[in-house]
């Protein structure tokens, strides 16, 4: 089974003309997905990745599309890098609608053969970023009236895979972050929910493939829909639970897997 991205700006419909949305990671695989799809229905993105090249080149290849974004270098294992990012983005726009906490690192190991570094960074970027980011925007979205935040969290945060100690803890934590803000801002009108990929073709993932001798297709033969995902299929999930189609969507933990198991 292949694939085809659907990716055409004149396919979506303007869901966030007006809006202001933050994406994080937005240098990477998934990420730029995500930003060039809110793009596509009309946000004006701010792109933010650790890598300050990779950013510009995706807010690049949106204004190239039509659509309306510009790009953030930051560090966001930082605490005070990520109120610097969110104090950036209000000064240049005076609000933030939607913020889609994406980043995150994949340090492979069990607990023997991993680092505390390992330890430790995965915590920082996959968990400690949302918390620093969500404490920074939630103020100006609740003066707004309300907003939205999307979470990646993983398939392996709910059904940890072998090996992975880190990224299946640190995601694990990720899904209930994302159970707990819903749960406490959802007075206020603040939507949280958090998508949970399965294996979906990144840099990340095949740079893990080129390691392991593996390859697309050994994985693809393990997909009971007959391939892993692509970043536009995450990017769609993300857009769908960020736009308020369905308001009362708020706490959830949506798995998008092609029906794959973790094995």
């Amino acid at each position: 089974m292949t694939y085809e991205s659907p990716y055409v700006r004149s396919n979506f419909a303007p869901r966030f003309e007006g809006k202001i949305a933050i994406v994080t990671g937005g240098g990477g695989g998934i990420g730029s997905a995500v930003c060039r799809r809110f793009a596509a229905e009309s946000a004006c993105v701010v792109v933010t990745d650790l890598n300050g090249d990779a950013a510009r080149d995706v807010a690049d290849r949106i204004s190239e599309e039509g659509g309306t974004a510009h790009a953030i270098a930051a560090d966001i294992s930082d605490g005070a890098a990520c109120r610097v990012l969110v104090d950036e983005v209000l000064n240049r726009h005076g609000s933030i609608d939607v913020l889609v906490n994406n980043a995150g690192i994949n340090r492979r190991g069990n607990l023997l053969s991993i680092t505390e570094e390992d330890w430790h960074a995965s915590f920082a970027v996959n968990l400690d970023s949302m918390f620093h980011l969500c404490r920074a925007v939630l103020p100006p979205m609740i003066a707004a009236g309300g907003g939205a935040i999307v979470n990646t969290a993983s398939q392996w945060g709910l059904y940890p895979a072998p090996d992975h100690i880190a990224y299946n803890v640190s995601k694990a934590a990720v899904a209930s972050f994302t159970q707990n803000l819903a749960r406490d801002y959802a007075p206020d009108k603040i939507r949280v929910n958090a998508v949970c990929p399965g294996e979906v073709r990144t840099p990340m993932l095949e740079s893990g493939l080129a390691r392991s001798g593996r390859t697309v297709e050994d994985l693809n033969r393990l997909v009971p829909f007959g391939r892993i995902g692509e970043p536009d299929e995450i990017a769609a999930l993300a857009a769908f639970l960020a736009s308020g189609e369905v308001p009362y969507l708020c706490g959830a933990l949506i798995e998008i897997t092609g029906a794959q198991p973790v094995a």
